[in-house]
Parts: structure tokens; C-alpha cells; sequence
């Protein structure tokens, strides 16, 4: 199986099992169900449970054909399932914070975080054996004027809460708005604080969760409206108020900082409780 290696949150390398995609369903179209079965996904494939990939693709209207931007695409656990089921019929496109002004704790971070948009383009072209102009990814600074109502969905998974506490979520929904066409859609996947919590203990804070209603009030400020809600990514066995924040939940599990008895403790409850929202752009 051939391996792609891509650098994709400037601050890891991983790897990325893509071997290239042969075409049995005619123009270029493959599956949703032979994309999640297939071997490149062998390592993903314990997250379904708690990811619910076909569902929450079904409940964000994502077809092939499409044009999907996902934003910060991390470890690429969605990117193996988006790039294969759009490409080539579709298109796929990966965005990535400015890599200008970070704070980086040495040279070699920044250097892989400004280099992230040429890797990803070559690992995931190397392994979907596409040509590296087929893969379109780009810093949300630097996104061509062309592409500017041009995109059928933007996708942000688990990612709201570091958007809101960088304080830059305002200037990543304006520029995903731009790119999305009149009837576009922002679907959303985002870990939930409990029922009643205090923005002063779930806003201000980070602890990875947010509050459903304040997500909202960030999308609207920004000119869409709350058009579905799902419960497809639901937990209720995460009370969602650790310590630690999230990561104290598969698959950070305290990031080995915790004892055997913990994780497995941790490990039955199972990834955190997320809300999944779909919002249209407003005219």
C-alpha cells in the first residue's frame, strides 16, 4: 500500500494511507459506502462510531459532484473520506489558517506550518494517484478571487472551539461566505457543553466544548441562519465537564498522561458529545 506523508497542521506529520482509486462507478464517481470500506481507511475505522461519517455526510446534503471545502483538515480522518468519494467528478478543497503571525515555539514549527499547503497537495495527489494540480488547498488568506461563489459545502469539524478562542472565527466565516455559492451550506460538527452551562466556564474558557447557542450566534452574526440540527453525533454518556477539557476523551486520552484504569474508563465512554448544525448563507 503506498503512503503519503502530509504535514497537515503545521505542527505534525502523519501519515496519510491513500493508494490510488480505481473507477467502478463510472465519470469518476465512487460510493460513499466502498469509500468507508476501503482499505486506506483501515486505521480510521474504529471513529465511525462515534463519527457516523455516512449520516452526518447524508445530513449535510454532500453529493458527489460537489464542490466541498473543509476547513483545517488536521489528521486527515475526513479528508480520506471526502477527497475519494468528490474527486475527480467533484472537487475537494482543503483550507488552512494564515500561517502569518502564529506563535510557533521554534523554527522548525513555523517552517512546517508554512509549508503545509505544498505538502498536503503533494501527499494527497501522490496517493490518489492525481497530479498535484488536481488537490486545491489553500492558507484562508490566500484563496483565488476565482473561487469566490463557487462552493456547494464548507465543512468545519471539531474545530469551532479553537476558531472562537483564537479569535478568528469572525474572519474564517467571512471568507468561507465569499467562497460559498447564494444556496450554499456550512455543516458543522463541534463538541457540546452541557445543558445550562456558563459562558464564563465554556466560552471564555477552553476546555474544546462550546455552547450550541453561542455557536449559533457566531454564524449568525456572520450572515447565515440555522437551517437543521442533528442529533447524529450525540453522547450522552459524556457529562462534557472535565478538567482537562475534551482531550480527556478518546482519542487524546489526556494525551498519555493518564494511568491504564483511567483510559479504560475513558475509553468506554467514548468520544464527546457533539452537536451537528447545518446553516444556509443568507442573501
Amino acid at each position: 500500500m503506498k503512503q503519503a506523508f502530509l504535514a497537515l497542521a503545521g505542527i505534525a506529520t502523519l501519515a496519510i494511507a491513500t493508494p490510488a482509486i480505481a473507477d467502478h462507478h463510472g465519470a469518476g464517481a465512487h460510493s460513499l459506502e466502498d469509500v468507508l470500506a476501503h482499505e486506506r481507511r483501515d486505521d480510521d475505522r474504529a471513529r465511525d462510531q462515534y463519527r457516523n461519517p455516512a449520516e452526518t455526510l447524508a445530513f449535510f446534503q454532500v453529493e458527489p459532484g460537489m464542490t466541498v471545502v473543509e476547513w483545517g483538515p488536521g489528521g486527515g480522518w475526513y479528508t480520506r473520506v471526502l477527497a475519494p468519494y468528490l474527486m475527480p467528478a467533484g472537487k475537494y478543497v482543503a483550507i488552512n489558517g494564515n500561517s502569518e503571525g502564529g506563535n510557533y515555539r521554534d523554527r522548525a514549527q513555523e517552517a512546517r506550518a508554512k509549508g503545509w499547503t505544498e505538502r498536503f497537495k503533494e501527499g494527497l495527489a501522490e496517493g490518489m494517484g492525481v497530479e498535484a494540480d488536481a488537490v486545491h488547498a489553500y492558507e484562508i488568506d490566500e484563496v483565488p478571487e476565482e473561487m469566490n461563489g463557487t462552493v456547494d459545502r464548507a465543512l468545519i469539524f471539531r474545530s469551532m472551539h479553537g476558531l472562537h478562542h483564537n479569535n478568528i472565527a469572525d474572519d474564517v466565516l467571512k471568507g468561507l461566505r465569499a467562497m460559498l455559492k447564494d444556496d450554499g451550506m456550512v455543516g458543522v460538527v463541534q463538541h457540546r457543553a452541557p445543558e445550562g452551562a456558563s459562558y464564563d466556564d465554556y466560552g471564555a474558557r477552553q476546555r474544546g466544548y462550546l455552547r450550541q447557542q453561542d455557536v449559533v450566534a457566531i454564524f449568525e452574526s456572520n450572515g447565515f441562519e440555522l437551517v437543521a440540527e442533528s442529533e447524529i453525533n450525540a453522547n450522552p454518556n459524556d457529562p462534557a465537564n472535565w478538567e482537562g477539557g475534551v482531550w480527556t476523551l478518546p482519542p487524546s486520552l489526556g494525551f498519555g498522561r493518564q494511568s491504564e484504569e483511567e483510559m479504560a474508563r475513558h475509553r468506554a465512554i467514548g468520544e464527546s458529545d457533539r452537536m451537528t448544525l447545518l446553516f444556509r448563507k443568507q442573501s
